[in-house]
């Protein structure tokens, strides 16, 4: 049985892959979905259209994706518990400044705080955690962790709908800030308790394995990296979750507007969407394991193809049913495989400094996915129009994955 392995690696390491869980789902807050949910509240307030909205978004955004190269790489230098009580600090620090937000300008800031603090280096933590302390167990440590990130999507959009209806969307990020400093960030803390020996642990292996390890695997620099042409042609297809599951979330009311749907149903779907991620993740945890994640990344973005062309041809409720199913699917394989694939083509000792390159790229990609997709639909494009050129796209970003691993596969 597949996840008999997952009971017997939680039993092994369930503090360190329980760290990995929190921080996932602590990272929710600045995530595409969960700021999403505020956007109709925060452009009626301030009087802001899609496309002024969506560039504050853009703009606070590359802001972050242009740190996060030198952030991201800290993790390297950096004792963990350290540095994730400095980043979880900061993105308290985020929620408050959002929910005392004045205007354009200090939306801006609270937008790079939000991405560079929750989506950008609180996932990075939780998954440069797991890939780089697992090795033959590091797919399913992944999967795991990204149950974390699950749980917010099942759980958060949904109680952010009903809490804006209650207490109003400040008072909503600001209860955000409290269960972040209260519950989230002092049990991350204390799930990370006698880590100092495990890294040590970890140090002394990796010292064991230099001289002996396989060509072609060795622990790669950044700047190695940067000169690979496989990095290259692997961008598109790595890009492609990004600017297009970021741009769908983010518009995903304005979408339910276009269909006749009404908000809970379409957020209320989060929780089949979280399923299905979390079920992909824990079924390409173990086959990562079994067969390595590359032979799983030229496959990863058909199922989001397959999503986008469902939304853009039928209008009843029940085509968010397969939607969110399909864009679950490859959510799943996109936060193990992509994860557990830098470790497999480039080694382990500059993991964070390459991962960081990584993640700066994907919050550029976040970035840019919902301007472009709010600029289309005020030049006067169908949202169908633009899922289907998403979905082009994907095809794309997905033949040029295979090219870029051909010879790696064949080996």
């Amino acid at each position: 049985m597949p996840f008999a392995s997952y009971a017997r690696l939680l039993a092994e390491h369930g503090k360190l892959l329980g760290f990995g869980f929190v921080v996932a789902f602590s990272s929710s807050f600045g995530q595409t979905y969960f700021i999403g949910i505020f956007g109709p509240e925060i452009q009626a307030e301030f009087g802001l259209s899609h496309t002024v909205w969506g560039s504050i978004y853009l703009v606070g955004t590359l802001a972050s994706a242009a740190l996060m190269p030198w952030t991201g790489s800290l993790i390297d230098r950096f004792n963990l518990p350290g540095y994730t009580l400095l980043v979880g600090l900061f993105l308290i620090a985020a929620c408050v400044f959002i929910s005392l937000g004045a205007g354009a300008l200090s939306l801006v800031i609270a937008i790079f705080l939000l991405r560079q603090f929750g989506q950008g280096l609180t996932s990075h933590i939780s998954i440069t955690s797991m890939a780089r302390y697992f090795d033959a167990e590091r797919g399913r440590a992944i999967a795991v962790a990204t149950m974390g990130f699950a749980a917010g999507e099942a759980l958060l959009p949904f109680t952010a709908v009903a809490a804006i209806a209650l207490i109003g969307w400040r008072w909503t990020y600001g209860s955000a800030a409290a269960l972040l400093g209260l519950v989230l960030l002092p049990l991350s803390l204390w799930l990370l308790r006698g880590h100092r020996h495990r890294h040590q642990a970890h140090l002394t292996r990796l010292a064991a394995r230099r001289d002996d390890i396989a060509p072609g695997v060795h622990s790669w620099s950044r700047a190695e990296v940067l000169r690979d042409a496989r990095f290259y042609l692997l961008l598109p297809g790595l890009l492609a979750p990004s600017v297009i599951g970021t741009a769908m979330f983010f518009h995903h009311l304005n979408l339910a507007d276009a269909k006749g749907w009404s908000h809970t149903w379409i957020t209320g779907n989060y929780v089949l969407y979280a399923v299905c991620v979390v079920l992909t993740a824990l079924i390409a945890g173990t086959l990562i394991d079994r067969l390595r994640a590359v032979r799983l990344l030229p496959y990863m973005l058909l199922p989001l193809a397959l999503g986008l062309a469902v939304v853009s041809m039928f209008d009843a409720p029940w085509a968010v049913l397969p939607y969110m199913l399909l864009i679950g699917v490859n959510a799943g394989v996109v936060h193990t495989a992509t994860s557990a694939m830098w470790p497999e083509l480039y080694g382990v000792e500059h993991l964070g400094a390459i991962k960081s390159l990584a993640m700066s790229l994907s919050v550029l990609g976040s970035a840019l996915g919902p301007v472009i997709m709010g600029g289309l639909m005020d030049l006067g494009m169908s949202i169908e129009s633009v899922c289907l050129l998403f979905a082009g796209y994907s095809i794309v970003g997905g033949i040029l994955t295979y090219i870029a691993l051909r010879q790696t596969l064949a080996h």
